[in-house]
């Protein structure tokens, strides 16, 4: 099931992204899965993006509410909507636009965090979508130390957030996650390519928070 015409258009993402994420390392891929195991209920998925995650999501969730606000992007989800083995209903709004009639009982982010322009306004939106002890599963680039970090730094001020859908990979997500209200439950990073290799979205945060 789809809402209207998604609201957004990136064309240059919507040609890179479907190739980046179909070429995801094994690390990546078992990560999203582990970040959607045992959820159960209703859940809002937030940048759905090409519908990556809708095979993973176990038979214990009643229904998914995915946004994607990317038409190209949307068109992909929809497609991989109708293969998942749950009820998937796309919706083209943002956080910010987005309202529901009953609470959720979590709420997934993935890779999604970094390119919202306000990400604690946005989190403070889904803390008011998540029923009281709901939780929040992210999976999401991070800011990293040393040197690393002072490559996201420079790849965040120039071309990066330009030509990959607004994303910024020095961020403090797990900072906005608790500025926002949430109670972290449990969180680590993860490096999902070498140490050596020069991409700034080598490191990743896996955690669950929840709504107190």
């Amino acid at each position: 099931m789809t809402t209207a015409t998604a609201t957004l258009d990136n064309r240059f993402f919507a040609r890179v992204w479907p190739i980046v994420a179909s070429h995801e390392t094994e690390a990546v891929r078992a990560l999203r899965r582990e970040n959607l195991a045992g959820l159960s209920g209703r859940v809002l998925e937030v940048g759905a993006g090409i519908g990556t995650n809708f095979l993973n999501y176990p038979q214990s969730v009643r229904q998914v509410v995915a946004m994607e606000p990317e038409s190209r992007l949307a068109a992909r989800a929809r497609v991989a909507a109708a293969a998942a083995p749950v009820p998937i209903v796309l919706t083209n709004q943002t956080v910010e636009q987005f309202s529901a009639d009953e609470p959720f009982d979590a709420v997934v982010c993935s890779l999604v965090l970094c390119s919202v322009q306000d990400p604690v306004l946005v989190l403070q939106q889904l803390y008011t979508l998540l029923r009281r002890d709901g939780e929040l599963r992210y999976l999401e680039h991070v800011a990293s130390a040393g040197l690393r970090g002072r490559l996201q730094r420079f790849a965040d001020a120039t071309v990066w957030p330009r030509f990959l859908g607004n994303c910024h990979t020095h961020r403090d997500t797990e900072r906005a996650i608790r500025d926002a209200g949430f109670e972290v439950l449990t969180s680590r990073r993860e490096w999902t390519l070498p140490a050596w290799s020069p991409m700034p979205v080598s490191e990743l945060l896996l955690g669950r928070a929840r709504r107190p």
